[in-house]
């Protein structure tokens, strides 16, 4: 199962972990956190950007082997998971 995505091709098949999360600066530090987490923190946080994160790394594995797509709105981000998700029900 090959997505063809903006930054390339990648292979479902090969997918271990699947999940979005919000980019977020918190006084100067930028890290992801759940969806769930910045909509409850959003008075608290900036949101920078929206990410689905393709996650092949085995388990118990030390070194991440990922690649994540980068949005500009969460409604982009849902279209996209949306699209994946037509894979894994076909």
């Amino acid at each position: 199962m090959i997505y063809k995505s903006k930054i390339g091709n990648i292979d479902l098949s090969r997918v271990t972990r699947l999940y979005p999360a919000a980019v977020v600066d918190v006084h100067g530090e930028v890290a992801e956190m759940s969806l769930e987490w910045a909509d409850m923190n959003a008075d608290k946080v900036k949101i920078t950007a929206f990410v689905l994160v393709f996650d092949f790394t085995p388990p118990k594995e030390q070194v991440r082997d990922k690649k994540e797509l980068y949005f500009e709105t969460k409604d982009e981000l849902i279209e996209t998971m949306q699209e994946v998700a037509q894979f894994f029900q076909d």
